[in-house]
């Protein structure tokens, strides 16, 4: 019988070699300048986006201190 795997397996499932053919294809369809363009761009993102959560995290631990203080 067969059986549905997820997607998330064969991401899992991907070795060297795989990543190897895949960069290659992404550097003939893009050319490598384009490809740097685009590292740089989700970098700057990804740390954005981790500037955004610790500041999300530094408003909620403040606030949590606010409403303790004003319970006592």
């Amino acid at each position: 019988m067969y059986y549905y795997k997820p997607v998330g397996n064969f991401i899992k499932n991907i070795g060297l070699v795989e990543i190897i053919i895949i960069a290659g294809v992404l550097i003939l369809l893009f050319g490598s300048k384009k490809i740097k363009e685009l590292s740089r761009g989700l970098g700057e993102s990804t740390k954005e986006a981790k500037k955004v959560k610790k500041e999300v995290e530094e408003a909620i631990t403040e606030t949590r201190g606010k409403s303790k203080n004003k319970e006592k």
